[in-house]
């Protein structure tokens, strides 16, 4: 008789060939990127850091806009935890009891999904309404747009239950 696999109990432990899911690494990898970088912008904007090192310099015209907050929180602090929690889901469910738990593929692919929707928007916003650009925010644009292309296959998998 099969095991039915619920959305919030995690699977039966695995056998001893198990091989973690490459793209929940690859989120990991990419997430502790993403980290770092916010974790930077996030320093400059709470003053521990002078100046920040931006080649094309549009990221303290971007850092100093009104737009660099949410709810009154440095954006770059809500990267953080965001970063923080992308690589969390990603480490939990690389280990064999998580790795086809559905709730960890879906929740990877909607923060990511959710992520590029918001960075797509702060982007926007650096050309259009501050005109400058940030290195280090475009940067993360890319990192999470990778992090959702990577977040794609765990999705496919649920399809083939």
């Amino acid at each position: 008789m099969r095991e039915k696999v619920h959305l919030s109990s995690p699977a039966p432990a695995a056998d001893s060939t198990f091989v973690p899911p490459v793209s929940r690494m690859v989120i990991a990898v990419l997430a502790l990127i993403g980290l770092l970088v916010s974790a930077y912008l996030a320093l400059y904007k709470l003053g521990y850091l002078g100046a920040i090192q931006c080649g094309a310099g549009g990221c303290e015209t971007v850092q100093a806009s009104e737009y660099s907050l949410l709810l009154g929180v440095p954006v770059a602090l809500w990267g953080v935890g965001a970063y923080l929690f992308l690589l969390a889901v990603a480490l939990i469910g690389v280990q064999p009891r998580w790795a086809r738990v559905p709730s960890i593929a879906v929740l990877l692919f909607g923060l990511a999904a959710f992520g590029v929707v918001f960075s797509a928007y702060l982007t926007y916003l650096s050309g259009a309404v501050i005109g400058a650009f940030c290195q280090w925010c475009l940067v993360s644009a890319v990192v999470i747009t990778l992090i959702f292309l990577f977040s794609l296959p765990g999705l496919r998998d649920l399809g083939r239950r």
